[in-house]
C-alpha cells in the first residue's frame, strides 16, 4: 500500500446523454430537461499527492485557466472549507475528454476529486452531502459522484438510476467548442417537448432538442452527424460539440473509426454501469 504522499491516479469518465428533451423553463430562465446519463470510459486521469501542509496547487493548469478558478482545485478547497481539514494536495490532470464537447469533462475532473479526497483525506462525507457541494461548482457534478447510469430530470439535480444495455459508443469530436450559454437562449429552441415517464423509457427515444439549434450555429457539427448516421443512428450529446452513434462490438465501432476522414477526430468507448470510484463514499 503506497503512502498517502505518493501520486496516485483516479479516473474522470464522460458522460453521454442518450437524449435529452427541455420539457419546460422555470420562472428564473433556468431549463427543465429529461435525459439519460451514460458513464463511458473514455476518461481524464487525475493524480493527486496529499500534502500535510494545507495547500492545494494545481500543477499543470489549462492555458488560459488561472489555477485558482480551475474546477479540481475549487472542488478540493470546498472539501477543505466544509470539513475543516488541515490537510492540503498537489493536482495534476491529463486531459483526454474534450472541453465544450458536452461529456462533462470539467465536471467530472471536479467529481473525482471530491470522491478521491473524500476518501485520501479520510473526510467520510456521505455521497449526499457529496452531491450538495458538487452543485455548487456544476450542474453535472452532481451525477458524476452519484455515479450510475441515470435519468435525470428538473434543472439536472433529480437522478434514477437505470440499467442501460452495454454498448461501444463511437464518438466524434468537432474542433469547435461550443457555448452551452448560447445554445439555451436561442430564441429557436425546443422547449415543450412532452415529459416521458421512467417505465416509458425506450431505447428508440434518441432525440436531442439541442441539436438543431447547434447545428444551425456549428455545421462542423451537422457535417459530423451526417457522416456518422451512414454506420448507425447518429446525435449530439449535451449542448455539443460531441457527436456519437451506438454498436453493438467493439469491432463494428473500429471498423467506423478505420473509415474516419483525416479531418475528423474520433474515440471508440465502452459503456460503464458504475463509476470506478462509486464505492468512495456511500
Amino acid at each position: 500500500m503506497s503512502s498517502s504522499y505518493d501520486w496516485q491516479d483516479f479516473p474522470a469518465p464522460a458522460k453521454l446523454n442518450l437524449f435529452l428533451h427541455i420539457i419546460g423553463r422555470r420562472n428564473d430562465g433556468y431549463h427543465l430537461l429529461q435525459s439519460v446519463f451514460q458513464l463511458i470510459d473514455l476518461a481524464d486521469t487525475i493524480s493527486l499527492r496529499v500534502n500535510e501542509g494545507g495547500e492545494v496547487q494545481h500543477l499543470n493548469p489549462l492555458p488560459g485557466v488561472p489555477a485558482d478558478s480551475d474546477l479540481t482545485v475549487r472542488a478540493a478547497r470546498l472539501l477543505q472549507k466544509e470539513t475543516g481539514c488541515s490537510k492540503g494536495v498537489d493536482i495534476r490532470v491529463t486531459k483526454r475528454l474534450p472541453m465544450g464537447g458536452g461529456v462533462g469533462g470539467g465536471s467530472s475532473d471536479a467529481a473525482t476529486v471530491m470522491l478521491a479526497l473524500n476518501r485520501l483525506w479520510q473526510l467520510n462525507l456521505p455521497r449526499v452531502r457529496l452531491m450538495e457541494l458538487g452543485l455548487s461548482l456544476g450542474a453535472d457534478v452532481p451525477f458524476f459522484i452519484f455515479g450510475e447510469n441515470a435519468f435525470v430530470e428538473g434543472i439536472g439535480e433529480i437522478m434514477t438510476p437505470i440499467l442501460t444495455p452495454e454498448a461501444h459508443f463511437v464518438i466524434l469530436h468537432p474542433q469547435v467548442h461550443v457555448s452551452t450559454p448560447q445554445i439555451f437562449s436561442d430564441p429557436n429552441l425546443t422547449r415543450d417537448t412532452p415529459p416521458i415517464t421512467v417505465p416509458h423509457l425506450s431505447s428508440a427515444i434518441t432525440q436531442n432538442d439541442l441539436e438543431e439549434v447547434a447545428c444551425k450555429s456549428y455545421p462542423e457539427i451537422s457535417e459530423s452527424i451526417t457522416w456518422l448516421s451512414q454506420y448507425a443512428n447518429a446525435r449530439m450529446t449535451g449542448s455539443g460539440s460531441c457527436v456519437f452513434a451506438s454498436f453493438s462490438s467493439p469491432n463494428e465501432a473500429n471498423r467506423v473509426i478505420y473509415d474516419l476522414p483525416k479531418k475528423m477526430t474520433g474515440y471508440v468507448a465502452r459503456s460503464l454501469s458504475k463509476h470506478p470510484l462509486h464505492e468512495f463514499a456511500e
